[in-house]
């Protein structure tokens, strides 16, 4: 018997980072592997953009638009009814006004039942992220390494690893606090830049690429579950190989086909009646057809 987990609040969250109870969220983009996120007992999903990648096959996230953020968290939600899910808007989403991004977010809210949006950025989107949780939507910001202005920093590079890089990452984190977010992750920053994030925000702080010394742990399913291979960053570690999985069980299947051994006996329908009343209705119907 299956025991449902209840689905987790904001405050159980915020519980969890007052016991030092590590939180763990992975990306996901579809029911199939949002139930086994929730079946792993994993405490929270991100629609991430990274879906730009995995599930379309672009060169990074930018193309990702609303109604692909909004279908996909609708999926999400239906096949992990009790995990707390993190819609992630895309860019160009909140990028224009601060009315776009109240918006944008509330659709979130509204038609795919997320309990949370993300936004990347700092200093730069305080005041997007100061009307949306002004208007009662949980926000997480994302600062160090956005891969949605990865074009400005020349890819997808670390952050934070001089001094006066540290300090933007860090005054990064103190705005988005500031203006109401109630979670921040840090990506692609060394462990030291995270660690005072962590010891000096009163709100969780989670990592991607950021060390050990944080609330909890993103990873991108495709980098978790091996089903991405054209790029791995650094931080990611590999639990499954579902990549080596699914193109040997292909192969299999293909090569099975071929050699006529797929479909065998046992994957075959049975006649209910006397085989010498179908053999008359197939020559009778031959009779009648004679193409």
């Amino acid at each position: 018997e299956v025991i449902m987990a209840k689905k987790k609040t904001i405050l159980d969250l915020y519980k969890m980072k007052e016991k030092g109870e590590k939180a763990v969220w992975v990306t996901a983009y579809d029911s199939c592997f949002a139930s086994y996120a929730e079946k792993a007992g994993m405490d929270m999903i991100l629609v991430g953009d990274s879906m730009g990648m995995i599930v379309y096959g672009y060169q990074g996230t930018t193309p990702v638009t609303m109604d692909m953020c909004i279908n996909h968290c609708q999926a999400v939600r239906r096949g992990a009814p009790n995990t707390y899910v993190i819609g992630d808007m895309p860019f160009g989403s909140y990028h224009e006004s601060v009315e776009d991004s109240v918006h944008n977010a509330v659709r979130f809210i509204k038609e795919a039942d997320v309990d949370a949006i993300k936004l990347e950025g700092g200093i730069a989107v305080e005041d997007k992220i100061k009307a949306i949780a002004q208007a009662g939507i949980v926000v997480f910001g994302h600062v160090g390494l956005t891969p949605q202005s990865s074009a400005a920093m020349g890819g997808f590079k670390a952050q934070g690893r001089t001094t006066e890089s540290a300090r933007a990452v860090i005054n990064d984190a103190l705005a988005v606090y500031k203006a109401g977010a109630k979670f921040v992750l840090l990506e692609g920053v060394p462990e030291e830049v995270c660690a005072f994030v962590h010891k000096i925000l009163p709100i969780p702080v989670y990592g991607i690429g950021a060390g050990a010394d944080t609330d909890g742990q993103v990873l991108v399913i495709g980098d978790a579950l091996g089903m991405y291979e054209e790029f791995i960053p650094k931080f990611a570690k590999k639990y499954a190989d579902i990549a080596g999985a699914a193109t040997q069980g292909f192969a299999q299947y293909v090569k099975e086909v071929k050699e006529g051994t797929f479909p065998a006996p046992e994957h075959k329908y049975k006649i209910s009646g006397d085989v010498s009343e179908f053999d008359r209705l197939f020559k009778e119907m031959e009779e009648e057809i004679r193409l």
